[in-house]
């Protein structure tokens, strides 16, 4: 995706008024982002908001697919078997960029220890 393009992303999450979390303002590991794969297609939204690269999109984990529903399976199939993972999550300021920029409304904050 072109640089212009992920800026524009983020410009249009940022404005959203139902944006959840701390606008960027929670400290680092207070929050983490949770990914429904029943629900994730892989779009990269996420990757392309969020500004502390907590995001990553790539193929899911085989026993992670496996133990997915026959109809969640077939609909990861068709997109690749590409959903988001949070290799970084303990990055997350919980700006909720991610939460209103994913199209299939597959990530939720969560506050940890909470």
């Amino acid at each position: 995706m072109k640089r212009s393009d992920a800026a524009e992303k983020a410009k249009r999450a940022a404005a959203h008024l139902g944006r959840p979390g701390e606008l960027c303002k929670a400290e680092p590991g207070a929050y983490r982002p949770v990914v429904n794969r029943a629900r994730c297609e892989g779009k990269r939204d996420c990757v392309d908001v969020c500004p502390y690269d907590v995001f990553e999109v790539r193929k899911i984990d085989a026993a992670e697919y496996d133990a997915l529903p026959f109809l969640v399976r077939l609909k990861l199939f068709a997109h690749g078997k590409q959903t988001a993972y949070t290799p970084h999550q303990d990055a997350c300021r919980a700006c909720g960029l991610c939460v209103v920029a994913c199209p299939e409304r597959a990530i939720t904050l969560e506050t940890i220890g909470a």
